[in-house]
């Protein structure tokens, strides 16, 4: 009888277990997702969440998919190449954001006083001949990548702040980073915007001339993780597991690179040699380097909402806006807390 009750358990056990199998596999399935990115230290928060398993434990696997131009990103998000997206806000974005085809969710860098992430110079010969201070940008040919870029919009502050026309500075398009160097160097232009990396070069190789940095002089909400509001809609447990997997990475980052000593120098914080290594493989730049450029990222990814509307109404005066554009429609706030100055009604 003993051996019937053992053979009987066995032959049990063998017929369970096919049907334990699949709610085992279940229970450890995760959901696959992907996301449109560049290889920057401002896409920190995702490299770190990634490093240390806060994706996996929302249930999430990550791909991400790298591109070499922020216009590119929101462009992947819209056509459904990327679920997610993470880059610098630019006109681009917001003319897809205002047919209806993207939402921010969260904050991802900002240009913050203290934090040395992109320079305004004036060329060797420029400050020769009298440029020796940002409120004479005015009447001057400036190098940037494209009109609607993030360094389109820092000229657009820094014309504000200083109470010049806009319309005065000649906007050198120049589209790639080596590009602007070059002409930078040749003196073909007056001035520049341009990453603090290039900034040091352009300083020792070319005796270019440090006016200031954007964080210092202008301050502004960078960049911003988004999604489509299909995902939002159809998805919105993956895009909260995400968002949350999202904010711890930008809680480990701001731990580690945004502390301060009392003089305001960068103090390394907890983690700090362990995320800069994460870092520098994620960006293939020595760690040297993208240790001169880490920007601020919110600890909670938090957006500056109203610099969100700020960004609007210039790129609708600059006539970048293909049609109107409702700031309050593309940013949905119900993914993270304690968002800044949030507009009322």
């Amino acid at each position: 009888m003993r051996r019937r009750h053992l053979l009987g358990s066995a032959a049990f056990a063998a017929l369970a277990a096919p049907l334990a199998a699949p709610r085992r596999a279940a229970a450890q399935a995760v959901e696959k997702v992907s996301i449109g990115v560049l290889k920057l230290a401002s896409s920190g928060p995702l490299f770190i969440a990634m490093a240390r398993g806060h994706f996996r434990a929302q249930g999430l696997e990550v791909e991400p998919k790298y591109f070499t131009a922020a216009a590119q990103v929101p462009v992947a998000v819209t056509s459904g190449d990327a679920d997610f997206g993470v880059t610098g806000l630019t006109a681009g974005f917001y003319n897809l954001a205002g047919r209806g085809a993207l939402k921010m969710i969260a904050g991802q860098s900002r240009e913050e006083p203290g934090f040395q992430l992109n320079a305004y110079m004036a060329t060797a010969k420029a400050w020769e001949e009298g440029l020796r201070g940002l409120k004479d940008y005015a009447g001057k040919r400036i190098a940037i990548t494209t009109a609607g870029s993030t360094f389109h919009y820092s000229l657009g502050l820094l014309a504000r702040k200083y109470g010049f026309d806009m319309s005065s500075v000649t906007m050198v398009a120049l589209q790639q980073l080596p590009a602007m160097a070059a002409a930078f160097k040749g003196n073909q232009v007056d001035g520049i915007v341009i990453p603090v990396t290039l900034a040091r070069q352009l300083e020792a190789a070319a005796g270019g001339r440090l006016l200031g940095w954007v964080g210092d002089e202008t301050p502004w909400q960078l960049g911003a993780l988004f999604t489509s509001p299909r995902a939002i809609e159809q998805r919105r447990a993956t895009v909260e597991k995400f968002t949350r997997a999202w904010a711890m990475g930008c809680a480990d980052y701001h731990a580690a690179f945004n502390a301060r000593d009392a003089q305001g120098r960068p103090a390394r914080g907890p983690g700090y040699d362990e995320l800069l290594d994460v870092l520098a493989k994620a960006v293939e730049q020595p760690a040297a380097r993208v240790a001169d450029g880490l920007p601020f990222v919110d600890p909670r990814a938090r957006l500056d909402v109203g610099d969100i509307h700020s960004q609007v109404a210039f790129w609708s005066a600059e006539k970048q806006l293909r049609g109107e554009v409702d700031a309050k429609a593309i940013v949905d706030t119900g993914f993270v807390a304690g968002h800044f100055n949030v507009p009322r009604g």
